[in-house]
Formats: C-alpha cells, structure tokens, sequence
C-alpha cells in the first residue's frame, strides 16, 4: 500500500501515496535532524482520520502537520507522543509530515494510522447489489435492511481491527520502554557494584594498615 522507506530517500521532499483503501497503517524509523511527509488524494464530502504514536526514541515526541490541498495547516500538533485528528475534506491531495528536525541524535520510530470515510466506493457497490434484485422484498426482508445489517456488521469488524493495531502499537512502545528501563538498571547496578568492591579494597587496605608493626618495618 507504500512506497517503501527506502525509495523515499531519493528526492529531498520525501513523500508517499497511499492506495485508495479505506484503512492504511505504517510504522517506519525517522532519523534525527529529518523530516517526512506524505500525501493522501482525497474527494469532497469525504472524511479523513489520522491517529499517530511515537513508539520508541528518547522524549517519545515528534512535531505533526496536516496541511490542505491549498497549503493551509489545518493542524499542528508541537513535541506530542500521540494524537488523533479527522477532518472534513475536498478534492485533492493532504499532505502530513513527522518533523523530528529539533532532536540532533535521537532518532524516532512512529507508527500511524489512516481511515479514509465516504470515499464513494461503498455507495457503487451497492447500486451494483440492485440490479440483481428484481422486488423490493427478499423472503420477507427489504433489501435496505440487509445493507443496513451487512454495513453494521462491516463496521464492527474495521472497529475491532483498528482496536488491535492500536493495541499492538501500545504493546510496542510498552515493550521498548520496559527494555530501556531494563538497560538502565543494569547498568547503574554495575556501576554500584564496581563502587562496592573499590571502597571495600580501600578499607581493607587502610585496616591492614593501622595494624602493621611499624617498628619493624624501621629496622
């Protein structure tokens, strides 16, 4: 559904489409000191949800921009670990950018996530379903009513998929965190432990001492 990370670092405005479907994730690596952007064609009267999580770098923060078609920011969210935007759209292409240019060595992995509505699709497909109707009644059963039920159903199901990428993105931050942590601690406890054992050689030393028989060692 993307261009490959590698293919966007061949030309300086490092930019990506999407395919037209519905629901779209990605999770990719920013280097420190960069900024990528991307871009989504959209139609009017159609709807557009965003929701961002910086799952692994140090502050956990990126800045976000959402800009229309004529180039107005219609969001801007500065040094944020996560958000969640939907906007109202109109003919042709939005564009939004992780810029993680303020950081100089940390570099951020961020995962996102886009839900396209009303993109046109849904209301073709259904025209097609009524020409292989020919009443209004179906064993008793209007056909709005197995489209209402079908679309019911259709819904639940992209709910629960959003629910469990957004549960895996939560598990992955979770996960580096802990990993961070645990690095931490690991170190600190040698740095003490290697503390403890040259105060212990010291005191030893000094105790030796105060017992030696400096007489003899005059003689």
């Amino acid at each position: 559904l993307l261009v490959p990370l590698a293919l966007l670092a061949l030309a300086p405005p490092r930019a990506a489409e999407f395919s037209p479907s519905l629901d779209s994730d990605f999770t990719f690596a920013l280097p420190a000191g960069r900024r990528h952007c991307f871009y989504q064609p959209m139609r009017r009267d159609a709807s557009m949800e965003i929701e961002y999580q910086v799952l692994d770098g140090a502050g956990l923060d990126v800045d976000f921009h959402l800009l229309s078609p004529k180039g107005e920011t219609l969001v801007f969210d500065e040094r944020k670990s996560d958000g969640v935007h939907t906007v109202e759209t109109e003919d042709g292409d939005y564009m939004f950018c992780f810029d993680n240019t303020f950081s100089t060595i940390s570099e951020k992995v961020i995962f996102f996530e886009l839900i396209l509505d009303n993109m046109g699709e849904d209301g073709q497909d259904q025209e097609d379903w009524k020409k292989y109707v020919t009443g209004t009644d179906l064993l008793d059963m209007k056909l709005e009513d197995i489209l209402e039920s079908i679309n019911s159903v259709k819904a639940r199901l992209s709910k629960s998929v959003q629910i469990q990428t957004l549960l895996r993105a939560f598990e992955a931050r979770d996960r580096n965190i802990q990993e961070s942590n645990f690095d931490r601690v690991n170190f600190w406890s040698m740095v003490n432990l290697g503390v403890m054992v040259v105060v212990s050689a010291v005191q030893v030393y000094m105790l030796k001492s105060l017992f030696e028989d400096k007489r003899k060692s005059r003689t």
